[in-house]
């Protein structure tokens, strides 16, 4: 339930506190005085479209707050919503604040002071109100919507959900199937990919081959010049007299004698000098081994360098690196198998397509029957609650018309409809007038709000172009509503007034050579009500003559 409003530089309104009760409460005020921006206010928290026009001249933002009492049946799955947002929510306190800061260049929403997004906003304050504007009554007449309406009422919801969510796998599906054939390689496609992977085993290199086979025909073009290097070195280090292994037995020798003088003097010099000889030694022969790694065969460096070029090919062809070469053999070899299992993924699809429409359709037949259903029981409902506000005669029919199954279902329904008994039934959008449309907005409304959990129940001008007896029952019908939830409604009739709980008036006063508008609540409508009859002494005794009335009849 609502319980309190805060509205803060929007439009007229400068500053205005609102506290609502139980029951059934009316909102009036003569026209541009500001209720329609009391109860844009209330849209805004259920994630209404933001009007940053509607920010008061000279302001930068406007606010609008809420606080709502959650009742019981709704506490479970509004508890769960805030817990997956993060938000702490206490069961033993069940009250929950909504506010929207609205300036010209950004909107904030807040759950009890947490900032969020306008969709959780949304999702909350949309279990919390369900509002209805007078534009809502042309909405009525479209069949998508009466649709809407039944389903909401049988609570099929979930049904018609699974039915959208279905048709989604089909469309993902198509669009795989089209990316698949826009991709399918065709027979020459098919030809050139097998005569690539072909040549690419053909020559079958190995990774890194080309660097070694590089490397060996460095080696073998320089094989002379390497082996006499080789056998250069080995001289100088072991095979010529006075080498450099000679010449460190000398210095070991003279290290000796030195020894032999004082062998603290030169410490361990003669085994440093001892394993230098033996390295060197060692070099000498390493060096020389290396000679049998160089291959003077010049036939062989023709089959090093013919394997060569062909691998050169390879990477000119498909490279340039030898990496890429394995990547265009994998592409290739993938292509020609896409286009040799094109008929087995094509039957794939096939099988997967006949899969999820066997699905949709039974999914679809469900949801057709379970409406059926539900539109006997809503539409006898509906004719009793519009027996109620004056169509005694009235009748109305669901029209159901199978289509193919889709996001939607299997049905497009149509509400047929008379006013009175005997005449002909027709679709609700050519029989009924703007007033009977109200009417009957209305008692599908309270039809719905019966089957539903939602608090609070607003209509704005639902009573519009009706009067006289009609509007009584109305009334009558309004107040009984609010004896099971919190009731707000927009009126400009004194019967409807009349029969509220309680009373609000909005009106425009000047403060400071500006004008404001002010949310008043009414401790005696009897004024209120004398205005909305057309004024006067004799209007004031009609309206307090109505609530006298309306206090013997409680």
């Amino acid at each position: 339930m609502l319980n309190y409003l805060k509205i803060n530089d929007f439009a007229l309104i400068e500053n205005a506190e609102v506290e609502f009760t139980g029951g059934f409460t009316v909102v009036t005020g003569k026209s541009g005085a500001g209720k329609s921006i009391l109860m844009s206010s209330i849209e805004l928290l259920t994630g209404g479209r933001v009007e940053r026009s509607g920010i008061r001249s000279g302001c930068k933002n406007y606010t609008v707050c809420g606080e709502f009492t959650i009742p019981e049946a709704l506490l479970p799955e509004i508890s769960s919503m805030l817990e997956d947002a993060g938000i702490d929510f206490s069961l033993d306190n069940p009250l929950l604040n909504l506010r929207r800061v609205i300036s010209t260049s950004a909107t904030r929403n807040f759950i009890n002071d947490i900032p969020v997004g306008a969709k959780l906003l949304s999702d909350i304050g949309g279990r919390l109100i369900d509002l209805h504007g007078a534009n809502e009554q042309l909405s009525l007449t479209v069949p998508a919507r009466q649709l809407e309406l039944l389903d909401n009422f049988g609570e099929l919801q979930d049904l018609r959900r699974k039915c959208t969510e279905i048709c989604d796998e089909l469309k993902k599906l198509a669009r795989e199937k089209d990316e698949f054939e826009a991709d399918l390689p065709d027979a020459d496609d098919a030809d050139r990919a097998s005569l690539v992977a072909e040549e690419i085993d053909r020559i079958n290199p190995g990774p890194g081959e080309d660097e070694e086979l590089a490397a060996k025909q460095r080696l073998g073009a320089n094989a002379k010049m390497v082996l006499e290097t080789l056998n250069l070195l080995t001289n100088m280090l072991t095979e010529n007299e006075n080498g450099i292994a000679d010449q460190l037995g000398t210095v070991y020798h003279y290290l000796g004698e030195l020894d032999k003088i004082d062998p603290t003097l030169t410490g361990d010099a003669a085994t440093v000098c001892a394993d230098l000889q033996n390295n060197v030694s060692e070099l000498s022969a390493f060096l020389a081994s290396l000679t049998d790694r160089v291959d003077l065969d010049p036939e062989s460096l023709v089959v090093v360098e013919a394997r060569l070029s062909e691998i050169h090919t390879l990477k000119r062809r498909y490279g340039p690196t030898l990496e890429q070469v394995f990547e265009t053999k994998e592409k290739a070899r993938a292509s020609l198998k896409k286009f040799k299992d094109a008929q087995n993924c094509r039957k794939e699809f096939a099988r997967r397509e006949k899969e999820l429409n066997s699905h949709l359709l039974a999914v679809a037949e469900k949801l057709s029957d379970a409406r059926k259903n539900a539109a006997e029981k809503f539409l006898e409902l509906a004719v009793k609650k519009l027996a109620a506000i004056g169509f005694k005669g009235a009748a109305m029919k669901a029209e159901f018309t199978p289509i193919p199954p889709g996001a939607s279902g299997m049905d497009k329904m149509e509400l047929l409809f008379n006013a009175n008994c005997g005449e002909e039934l027709r679709p609700l959008r050519k029989v009924a007038s703007s007033g009977e449309l109200s009417r009957v907005m209305l008692a599908l409304k309270t039809v719905l709000a019966d089957a539903d959990e939602v608090p609070t129940v607003i209509f704005d001008e639902i009573d519009m172009n009706i009067g006289g007896e009609t509007a009584n029952k109305v009334a009558e019908e309004l107040h009984s509503l609010g004896e099971k939830r919190q009731i707000l409604c927009i009126s400009h009739l004194a019967q409807v007034a009349a029969r509220a709980d309680n009373h609000l008036l909005v009106e425009k006063t000047v403060v400071n050579d500006r004008t404001v508008s002010q949310v008043v609540k009414l401790d005696d409508p009897v004024p209120e009500l004398a205005r909305m009859l057309g004024g006067g002494e004799s209007a004031l005794r009609h309206a307090a003559e109505l609530k006298q009335n309306l206090q013997k009849n409680a």
